[in-house]
């Protein structure tokens, strides 16, 4: 194998490698904080491996892999979230199961396939990369298997995701029935002669069926609530930031060619999805009151708000990335919160659970409410600088009723946000007996805490290094 192949290659066989490490030690009756502390290297080894890349990309390993600027950035915040999930799930699982390394072995796995996806340029690593990742979610959700609801959950996903797996692998036939080929730069390069073909749109068809289950968009959400609900917390921050960053990307790689302009089906049939999403998860979260199905329904908005960027063009792919950026550390700093609050039995995900919040753990409760701020979108957060970049890059595209629909939902998600902010200075039930937060936990949380805060600040700098990344093509 070439030298720049296995250099383009590395962060993926870190994390790899990282996790035949940890099957070995765990064949050796190696100990919990062991198989942590050896995650966390992987996953570190893979960052690192991936700022050494920088400035050699674009590296392109045809016809599977396209190792550019965008993967960088994504595969970068898909370590990242993995690190964070990581050093939540040590003290969650810490109380909850005598022999919790193949949760460690799952998540490394998982995180091989959200890479895979991010890098993808090729139908087979597009199916390889989700469903690596989808195997491992579905064993991950069901982990706490003694809860019913976590199984129920599980099985829930692994239905639907099935099916929705058959959607995907029959649209892929169909296009490859059609052009011949499974690259998707050669897909993108004949697509406009044939954008009409009936096997052409039966097969896009398809294929945005199977990626809009996996990123949660309306009409494909159902499953989103029930798994987030069910899931462990740690889990569920995963599956709300790794696993939709990873389809995301893969939407930006493949169907962004095919959008070129501001016409045509495609186009029309995104933004449906888009104002859709952000109207149905808005309007659903008012009627929750449990935490993580509040925070699901949001989850479904926000890929709504991020599907504008999408739509604006590939040019304007800075802004998603800072939004996922911004979305990624206010999800797993929310659900970050809900982790180290729960309780053996169960987790802290009902509004009784976060009342009083407020006075019994002052700086849990500031955490939240940071991280709901910014989910909502006030300023001097990450959440209110990402939605201005993608409203600047839908303005830039002239999508002014999508800039409507966000700003209209905005404000509805305001409401349910500020609920759950209300809840936590409200005397109430004594909620979860407060157990003693790690180290590692408090220190988690002050990380995600400080880059919501820099981000809504000064994001000029971050902002910068994404436009340089992205533009390695």
């Amino acid at each position: 194998m070439p030298a720049g192949d296995v250099l383009a290659l590395l962060p993926l066989v870190s994390v790899a490698c990282c996790a035949v490490l940890v099957l070995v030690v765990l064949a050796l009756r190696g100990g919990h904080g062991l198989v942590a502390a050896l995650t966390l290297l992987g996953l570190a080894a893979s960052l690192v491996s991936l700022v050494g890349l920088y400035k050699a990309v674009p590296l392109r390993m045809p016809p599977l892999f396209v190792i550019d600027g965008a993967a960088l950035l994504y595969m970068a915040l898909i370590c990242g979230a993995g690190i964070v999930v990581t050093a939540l799930s040590y003290g969650y699982l810490k109380e909850r199961s005598p022999e919790p390394g193949e949760y460690y072995l799952l998540l490394l796995l998982a995180v091989v396939g959200a890479m895979v996806l991010a890098a993808a340029g090729h139908f087979v690593t597009f199916f390889l990369g989700i469903e690596i990742l989808s195997v491992s979610l579905y064993a991950l959700t069901g982990y706490t298997r003694l809860r019913e609801k976590s199984v129920e959950a599980a099985m829930k996903y692994l239905i639907l995701a099935a099916v929705s797996a058959s959607f995907l692998l029959f649209g892929m036939a169909l296009v490859y029935a059609r052009f011949g080929t499974m690259v998707f730069s050669e897909i993108a390069g004949r697509f406009g002669q044939s954008s009409t073909d009936y096997l052409t749109l039966a097969g896009t068809v398809l294929i945005i069926i199977g990626v809009g289950f996996k990123l949660g968009l309306v009409p494909f959400h159902m499953w989103t609530p029930d798994v987030y609900e069910g899931a462990p917390s740690p889990v569920a921050a995963f599956i709300a930031t790794v696993s939709k960053g990873a389809v995301f990307a893969l939407l930006i790689r493949y169907f962004g060619p095919l959008i070129p302009e501001q016409t045509g089906a495609l186009f029309l049939v995104f933004s449906l999805v888009s104002a859709a999403s952000m109207f149905t998860g808005n309007l659903l979260a008012l009627l929750q009151d449990n935490v993580k199905r509040i925070l699901a329904y949001s989850s479904i908005s926000h890929m709504g708000y991020l599907l504008i960027a999408f739509l604006a063009g590939t040019r304007q792919s800075a802004s998603a990335g800072f939004y996922l950026a911004a979305y990624f550390i206010t999800t797993l700093g929310a659900f970050g919160v809900i982790t180290v609050l729960s309780g053996r039995e169960r987790d802290a995900d009902r509004m009784e659970d976060l009342e009083g919040l407020a006075w019994r753990s002052p700086w849990l409760a500031a955490v939240l409410t940071a991280m709901l701020l910014s989910l909502a979108g006030i300023p001097l957060t990450a959440g209110f600088i990402g939605k201005f970049y993608v409203m600047k890059a839908g303005a830039g595209a002239s999508l002014w009723l999508l800039i409507a629909a966000l700003a209209v939902n905005s404000v509805i998600g305001l409401f349910y946000y500020l609920r759950i902010v209300a809840a936590l200075f409200r005397q109430g039930s004594p909620g979860l007996p407060l157990s003693a937060v790690s180290l590692a936990d408090h220190a988690v949380m002050a990380v995600l805490v400080f880059l919501l805060v820099w981000l809504g600040v000064d994001p000029g700098a971050l902002v910068r290094l994404i436009e340089r990344t992205v533009s390695l093509v």
